[in-house]
């Protein structure tokens, strides 16, 4: 696990496949009354283009009651939210969950201290996830 570059993007190895890493993130995401709003896969719109890339989705979630008030607070901060993970797999097979660090997020659109959490629980929803054996595995 770390942070990419400095960018503000952490990125987390699974220790499962991809499909089942991503089935895994979609069934706690329900579990925690978290809103799936969209799923790009990048990789199906690449082959539809006649073009080729390793494996790669996009999942763009959250939940209103928390968003909302970190938007109204910091209105750039709509360029981010809702929260969103990236699935890739790289060329050797391994699975990797990259999102944008929370303190990152707070930075760049001066969210209110009292309104990060609100957004921090993207780091725990991935560890569960990228864990092996973990809860509800």
């Amino acid at each position: 696990m770390g942070i990419e570059s400095g960018a503000g993007i952490e990125r987390v190895e699974s220790s499962r496949g991809f499909d089942e890493t991503l089935e895994h993130f979609q069934k706690l995401l329900t579990a925690r009354g978290l809103t799936l709003f969209a799923k790009i896969d990048f990789t199906g719109d690449a082959k539809k283009a006649g073009l080729e890339m390793p494996r790669t989705q996009l999942l763009i979630f959250g939940n209103p009651k928390g968003g909302t008030p970190v938007m109204v607070a910091a209105p750039s901060s709509a360029l981010d939210l809702p929260l969103r993970v990236l699935f890739s797999q790289d060329g050797d097979g391994r699975v990797w969950l990259s999102y944008n660090e929370p303190a990152y997020l707070e930075a760049r659109h001066a969210i209110p201290a009292e309104l990060v959490k609100n957004i921090s629980g993207v780091r725990a929803l991935v560890q569960d996830v990228a864990a092996r054996g973990a809860a509800g595995a």
